[in-house]
């Protein structure tokens, strides 16, 4: 964490920006985003529902740990570096020499996170099984949760109708060929009450 709030802090300094107004802005506060890419996957790896009490608690202590480490190399940043330019105009007061004025991002990471084989951001799992059309190849692609494939191969409920299933938006918790523990810990976003979501 400490690594990559340097690394992004680097970024903001070695990048071209589109426009003098999007270099301004961006060198004023210096934001960086760091977040949970991968977590809904760590959730099914540790067999813990997305909706649970024990994925809050787990997505909490995880995030907590972020933001501290985050806000320890901003700060260590600010005193070496100095603060960024638009501190004067912020709500922080001189405890927090922060370097960064934002730290932190639950954004959903789209291409990149399917690059890096992982989920999206805090967000749930979009499917287990999706298509994903290279308009420049004119190719389909299907990629298959890693863990739900492999699970669903090592306890015999894999089957090419499934995967079918699953491809065309369809949901595991109305196959009955798929056992009940499988349904709890493989939920996708429209499984997921709105409350669940918010709550995450």
């Amino acid at each position: 964490t400490q690594l990559s709030v340097r690394f992004l802090d680097n970024v903001i300094d070695a990048n071209s920006y589109a426009t003098i107004d999007i270099d301004i802005m961006t060198k004023a506060t210096r934001k960086i985003g760091l977040g949970v890419m991968g977590f809904a996957d760590l959730l099914i790896a540790l067999q813990i529902p997305y909706n649970s009490d024990e994925a809050m608690h787990l997505g909490k202590v995880i995030m907590s740990f972020i933001s501290n480490m985050a806000d320890s190399a901003s700060t260590e940043l600010g005193l070496r570096r100095g603060t960024f330019p638009a501190w004067e105009e912020s709500d922080y007061d001189n405890n927090y020499m922060f370097r960064n004025a934002c730290r932190l991002s639950v954004a959903p990471t789209g291409t990149i996170s399917m690059i890096a084989d992982t989920s999206s951001g805090i967000e749930p799992t979009f499917s287990l099984v999706w298509k994903k059309s290279n308009i420049l190849e004119g190719k389909t692609f299907y990629y298959i949760n890693k863990f739900f494939e492999s699970t669903a191969k090592e306890y015999g409920f894999y089957s090419d109708d499934l995967m079918s299933h699953l491809s065309r938006g369809g949901s595991l918790q109305d196959r009955d060929d798929v056992p009940d523990w499988a349904k709890r810990v493989y939920v996708i976003a429209p499984d997921i009450s709105p409350e669940s979501h918010v709550r995450m």
